[in-house]
């Protein structure tokens, strides 16, 4: 199934962000897909999409430090689809991809799962 993501890409003006339709044989390494809800845009993300420090280490990449999400599919025992979960660094933004998209695929031992009544949009609006 296709969704769009924005990603980023290594040119000889630096480093550019695009709009782009991906399918899901483009998605990361990990054993759980996760719809992504929110995504938010903090320090870390400015310095990687700018170009302003190395952080993104491998080309192209999704960038997005965090998320937010629904899990759609898993081969993990520790998630089932329909679960809410979070996540957050372990080398999102730099190494793999991640939030700036609509679905993304990680490995379990990142995630977590929300406890009931707090859902994906109070969790990625909390300070």
């Amino acid at each position: 199934m296709r969704f769009r993501a924005i990603r980023a890409s290594r040119t000889d003006a630096g480093v550019t962000t695009e709009l782009v339709m991906l399918d899901d044989s483009d998605l990361d390494v990990g054993e759980v897909t996760v719809r992504v809800d929110y995504s938010t845009i903090n320090y870390k993300d400015g310095l990687a999409i700018t170009n302003a420090s190395p952080v993104i280490r491998r080309f192209p990449l999704i960038p997005g430090i965090d998320l937010a999400g629904v899990v759609k599919a898993s081969d993990s025992a520790e998630f089932a689809a329909g679960d809410t979960v979070v996540l957050n660094g372990w080398g999102l933004s730099q190494t793999h991809d991640d939030g700036f998209a609509q679905k993304a695929r990680v490995p379990a031992d990142w995630l977590i799962k929300l406890p009931a009544g707090i859902n994906t949009l109070l969790i990625s609006t909390w300070n």
